[in-house]
């Protein structure tokens, strides 16, 4: 199982799956036929979804002993974020082992978890075991974009692939952090909404030279500027409280709700992760305007990326619109609901005790991703996620800093760990 996890997260860093979002990707296919070829080895029979040629879902069910008991949904995705090679000290996509660890683009998000869910599940295969429930195991295209060809439409055009489900559980949690010389596990059990909109400045067109009142890249500029140096005040969700009272008792340091800055920077590498789920925030990102040096525009544009607190949409919506100005119109884009599930239950017993089996020293937490997963998409079939992808990291890797950036990698002793992990808890559904 060990030595499968690392050659499977090898051979799937090696398929460029880049996706550049609005469409435009290499897509998924090659991917997914290798995940289903795997799936096939341990008995499966796996189904192809596709609402466009190459963007392709996988899906298999592994039967479970007790049909009535609800289902649990193990996924992943399988397309990455554009990778620039000349920015990388090694090819993002040769998976090369270096220094302990594989690197390449997908190595953290997250071709390492779903190495560790096919690694698991044949496992399972070889040792005979059969769960209580069954257990759906996903592989979805497009979640680097919005899931308009993976999840998001697989949800919509086929609910009958999540018959029965009533439980999640995908990336971004349960990896470990250094905090305060105390190794802790983070599991996910929040995620911050998305509000993804473009603004667009309207004014009146003419020569460069002339003197313009009414000029929409100015108008742009101010909101840009506006919303870029707003500053959103600190609010405490469930997720966020309980794991700052935590922090508090690992670390010895106060609780402080006005000023939580010295345990964020006690949190070491995940404290960046931690600060940007104490607010809504909201960031422009690109900004797009005219076509010559000497010709003022008609239309400014910029797109801003807005991740809310839960039931926070519309306040931030209306906050946005306050801080442009009434030269500015907002177009939405792309939403999904910000969730939060309780850090209770047999399925989160379940999870703490197989860290621990692990590792008896883990100290396990909960907190809220301050991005977005597919569990978005699951949620609206009634579907309770959570973030587990379990890694014992070294104190010294700034791991949060490595989604979506330069050089990803991951250790291949964490990846070992995370396997066995993650097979303790399925072996337990």
């Amino acid at each position: 199982m060990e030595s499968n996890v690392v050659d499977f997260c090898r051979d799937l860093i090696r398929f460029d799956t880049q996706n550049w979002g609005e469409g435009k990707s290499n897509g998924e296919r090659d991917a997914a036929e290798y995940c289903a070829e795997i799936m096939r080895k341990a008995g499966l029979e796996p189904h192809f979804y596709e609402r466009e040629s190459g963007r392709t879902n996988v899906v298999a069910r592994m039967r479970g002993s007790d049909p009535e008991a609800g289902a649990l949904v193990v996924h992943g995705h399988l397309d990455v974020v554009p990778a620039q090679a000349s920015d990388w000290q090694v090819d993002p996509f040769a998976a090369e082992i270096v220094d302990g660890m594989i690197w390449g683009r997908g190595a953290v998000d997250m071709k390492n978890m779903d190495a560790m869910i096919l690694a698991s599940l044949l496992q399972m295969a070889e040792e005979g075991h059969q769960p209580r429930r069954d257990i759906i195991f996903a592989f979805f295209a497009d979640e680097e974009d919005n899931g308009r060809y993976g999840a998001g439409w697989l949800t919509e055009a086929h609910p009958e692939v999540f018959e029965g489900a009533t439980e999640a559980i995908s990336e971004v949690g349960g990896f470990s952090a250094d905090i305060a010389g105390t190794r802790t596990y983070l599991i996910q059990t929040a995620e911050k909404g998305i509000h993804w909109t473009k603004m667009v400045a309207h004014g009146t067109a003419g020569h460069g030279s002339a003197i313009h009142r009414d000029n929409p890249v100015v108008h742009l500029a101010e909101a840009v500027a506006a919303i870029g140096a707003h500053q959103w005040p600190i609010e405490y969700t469930k997720t966020t409280r309980a794991l700052f009272e935590q922090l508090a008792e690992v670390t010895g340091i106060p609780f402080n709700p006005e000023d939580p800055s010295e345990l964020i920077e006690a949190s070491g590498s995940a404290g960046k992760f931690i600060a940007a789920t104490l607010r809504n925030t909201s960031n422009p990102t690109l900004l797009s305007a005219g076509y010559k040096h000497n010709v003022v525009p008609g239309q400014a544009e910029a797109l801003v990326d807005a991740r809310t607190l839960p039931d926070q949409d519309a306040k931030v919506a209306a906050t946005l619109r306050e801080l442009a100005g009434e030269n500015v119109e907002f177009q939405l884009m792309n939403e999904g609901p910000a969730l939060e599930v309780p850090f209770s239950g047999t399925l989160v017993e379940q999870m703490i005790q197989a860290l621990k089996d692990e590792d008896p020293e883990a100290v396990v937490v909960p907190y809220m991703l301050g991005g977005g997963t597919d569990n978005k998409h699951l949620a609206k079939l009634g579907v309770t996620g959570y973030g587990f992808a379990p890694l014992r990291l070294p104190a010294d890797l700034d791991f949060t800093g490595m989604f979506h950036g330069v050089d990803e990698r991951v250790p291949v002793d964490s990846l070992k760990f995370g396997v066995r992990t993650l097979h303790r808890f399925l072996l337990e559904q």
